[in-house]
């Protein structure tokens, strides 16, 4: 029988699969996890997989037992091309690959795809396993080839050349080309651009071949021969549209200008002609690439938020008896999960982030919450790349204010991002926080200042650093992925907050970005630590700076204080102290130093003044891996930087007075904890995972919840029901047999009194205005949006179950 450890952490097992199941199903992309063996076993995969493919999992199982080699069968040649991408992959020691591959779906129909797959470092049953991303881009593969029939269809010939090593390499043509000049590509132009090798053609060539080498235009005339021999004269309109390895690639226009009576009109209209059509065609290939690479770019921004949520998932099954560490990587992974969701819903909104139509909140919030917040979701990276994080907080009276902390957030994340993955390895970043003088009653004026000494930008990047899509052209950071997409963002939030952002950048030196903006005041609270001033409080940060702002935050407090920028100097001066019998209240020491790091530090001060004086360890990173040694060596406790007023209470409260930490968020959750006993609501939702989510959310509240898994069940319990049964009524839109609106415009027009009073939430993932719109038109009071967001649901509930007359909104 399995031992009580063995039970817990196979509960702790399964719960940790059923948060990440539950992640990927809301992500609404197709993610699956294979075994790495002759079969690309199926392990796992969420709905949308099964959406993509056309089969439910059941048959799916049953039909090809989860062996991806049955279900590729009917199509060995993808089924050959994929083994040897994941063969190759796998031998050259690659993290993962990406195929673009048509599969089958269970109609017969094939649809492109594109494979994005990670391989793990977990093994099952002995084989390596992989997690993969599948998109359909077959609109994209369609639109491509419809590209390709107008591409065939412009006037006169038309062909794609790379001008390199002194000529022209032939790529492409289109079919009247092929069919005058022939089909064997560079074989059918011996000359260079033509047929037909004269005097006059080579000279035409020696004049403009160091153009096409720089890559400008170029219009001339050469002669040539047609199938039957007969000569013919062409006027060429040659342009740059891309380079490649440092080639120009260009597309020539050739148009039949034989008639010489012609010609001059001819040339003259062509000329305009071409020159627009170029520039059509330009605009049009630019604007494909650049949806293009925002698709594979949007991985890595997708990834930061990710890689937090599973770093806090590991730590919470390392930590499973840990109550208050469960709950702090619980805190964290919801932050990371918000942003990844603000991230996604963007990126489906592009109409909303390009207009700059975004729905600034109006919440209270702590700058603290932020930094520690934003601190938690950067940390893999910048340990990644080990870059030096320091944050330093000036006059800075009122950390409590109200505004949107996500999109404040969001802004924040988008400048750091940037500081770490455009700065080369082991370098510095430093955000600088300045509360200034505000001429705005009931305002705190705010200034952030992000400093980084990575590559820089010039002067001619910093001019169209907002626009969308826009990214650097630099051999240094052509590697590095991005969307091009959250300067621009960043901007449009911070305006339309009332603030601004600058940037000034310095190329090869690094970058600094100041963000401005006012935020409304709250009501700030007195602290009263009930600590006497008996003896200072010692700071130990080889950054004189942050030395210097937390004995001002701990002057603010009314303690005393003296600070040392090295472990050493701060051994000497402890020890001296206990010599004099004139111990420090409490020693504040960062973790990061050179030559001598905090946590032996802390060791040496323990063996010189004992144990009775707390050491508090500092830092801006997460101090996980740190904690086992950091206790082992005396170490009481631990802040986060930047040390503001609230945390450095907070801290002295728990680690000099020795008072307990009270549980995040537990108050305001026992409040809400059985206030609604007894009310009666219908939850109509179709997806199983979804309704048992939301029954589990609804049911803490006390209240009775009845299901119907379409809005046809939602209208027939409601008629069967006697009147005033249902408190509030939750739908969701998209359903089969019936949908949420058209169940509610029923449930609105029934004979009952009732029928127009109760109120009926919309629960959906159809976020767009025009769906909220929907929604209320139809008769529904309020439209919350999936994932679901716990405290927007208790405050939906107490705002129409604590008020008994509420009345439909028209």
């Amino acid at each position: 029988m399995a031992t009580e450890t063995e039970s817990k952490q196979a509960k702790a097992d399964e719960s940790s699969d059923y948060e990440y199941r539950t992640l990927m199903s809301l992500l609404g992309v197709s993610v699956s996890k294979h075994l790495l063996d002759e079969h690309y076993t199926v392990i796992w995969a969420n709905d949308f997989y099964y959406q993509l493919i056309g089969w439910t999992k059941e048959e799916y199982e049953t039909r090809f037992h989860n062996h991806c080699d049955l279900y590729y069968k009917t199509d060995p040649e993808e089924w050959n091309l994929l083994v040897n991408t994941v063969t190759k992959a796998l031998e050259t020691k690659q993290e993962g690959y990406q195929l673009v591959s048509p599969i089958r779906r269970k109609n017969g129909e094939r649809i492109w795809v594109k494979f994005s797959t990670a391989f793990a470092d977990e093994y099952v049953n002995g084989y390596q396993v992989a997690y993969s991303v599948l998109t359909n881009i077959d609109d994209f593969v369609r639109m491509q080839k419809e590209q390709s029939v107008t591409y065939d269809n412009l006037p006169g010939f038309v062909a794609k050349f790379r001008v390199e090593n002194g000529g022209f390499e032939f790529l492409e043509a289109n079919g009247r080309f092929r069919d005058f000049f022939g089909s064997d590509g560079q074989e059918c132009l011996p000359y260079g651009l033509t047929n037909y090798d004269t005097e006059k053609n080579r000279a035409t060539f020696r004049q403009n071949l160091p153009l096409m080498e720089k890559g400008e235009p170029v219009h001339f005339t050469l002669q040539s021969k047609d199938p039957s021999g007969k000569d013919m004269w062409m006027q060429v309109n040659a342009e740059c549209i891309d380079w490649v390895d440092q080639s120009p690639i260009y597309l020539v226009i050739y148009i039949d200008i034989t008639d010489i009576t012609e010609q001059r009109e001819l040339q003259k209209q062509l000329e305009e002609r071409s020159k627009l059509l170029n520039e059509a065609l330009q605009a049009a290939e630019k604007a494909n690439k650049s949806k293009s690479d925002f698709l594979s770019r949007m991985s890595h921004d997708i990834r930061t938020p990710m890689n937090a949520i599973m770093g806090m998932t590991a730590i919470a099954s390392s930590h499973i008896d840990d109550k208050e560490r469960i709950q702090d990587c619980l805190s964290k992974i919801e932050v990371s999960s918000k942003l990844l969701l603000s991230l996604i819903n963007e990126v489906l909104d592009m109409s909303k982030i390009e207009s700059g139509r975004i729905t600034m909140a109006d919440e209270e919030f702590s700058l603290s919450d932020i930094l520690q917040s934003m601190i938690t979701i950067i940390h893999p990276s910048v340990l990644e790349k080990q870059h030096t994080f320091d944050i330093h907080a000036y006059q800075l009276k009122h950390e409590n204010v109200i505004g949107d902390p996500q999109r404040i957030e969001q802004v924040f994340l988008n400048i750091l991002s940037n500081a770490i993955k455009y700065t080369p390895h082991k370098g510095k970043i430093v955000l600088d926080i300045k509360e200034k003088p505000s001429n705005r009653d009931g305002y705190g004026y705010y200034e952030f200042i992000f400093k980084d000494n990575g590559y820089g930008m010039t002067p001619e990047f910093v001019k169209k650093i907002f626009l969308p899509f826009e990214r650097a052209e630099d051999d240094n950071i052509h590697t590095i992925q991005g969307t091009g997409l959250g300067m621009a963002i960043s901007q449009n939030i911070v305006r339309m907050m009332g603030g601004d952002i600058q940037v000034s950048s310095s190329y090869g030196q690094g970058s600094v970005f100041t963000v401005t903006m006012y935020l409304k005041l709250q009501e700030e609270k007195e602290f009263d630590l009930k600590i006497k001033a008996v003896a200072p409080v010692l700071v130990v940060d080889d950054d004189q700076i942050s030395c210097e702002t937390t004995c001002q935050r701990l002057e603010e407090l009314g303690l005393d204080s003296q600070w040392a920028l090295s472990g050493e100097e701060a051994i000497k001066m402890a020890a001296s102290a206990h010599q004099e019998s004139l111990d420090y209240q409490a020693i504040i020491i960062d973790l990061k130093m050179p030559g001598m790091d905090g946590i032996e530090t802390a060791r040496q001060i323990r063996k010189r003044i004992g144990k009775h004086i707390p050491i508090i360890l500092l830092s801006a990173y997460d101090w996980t891996e740190y904690e086992a040694s950091a206790k082992a060596a005396g170490v009481d406790g631990f802040v986060v930087k930047p040390m503001l007023r609230s945390s450095l209470a907070y801290a002295l409260k728990r680690y000099v007075l020795k008072e307990t930490k009270e549980p995040v968020d537990q108050s305001r959750s026992k409040l809400r904890k059985g206030i609604h006993t007894g009310k009666r609501l219908l939850l109509v939702e179709d997806n199983d995972l979804n309704r048992e989510i939301a029954v589990e959310i609804l049911q803490r509240t006390g209240a009775l919840v009845d299901i119907a898994r379409n809005g046809q069940e939602a209208v027939d319990m409601f008629q069967a029901a006697l009147e005033d049964t249902y408190s509030l009524i939750f739908m969701d839109i998209q359903m089969p047999v019936m949908g949420g609106i058209e169940a509610t415009r029923i449930i609105r027009n029934l004979k009952r009194a009732d029928a127009k009073k109760v109120p009926i939430i919309a629960m959906t993932a159809n976020v767009f205005t025009e769906d909220i719109a929907e929604s209320k038109a139809a008769g529904m009071n309020e439209h919350l949006a999936k994932p679901l967001d716990l405290e927007q649901i208790y405050q939906i509930m107490e705002q129409y179950l604590c008020d008994v007359g509420q009345q439909s909104k028209e």
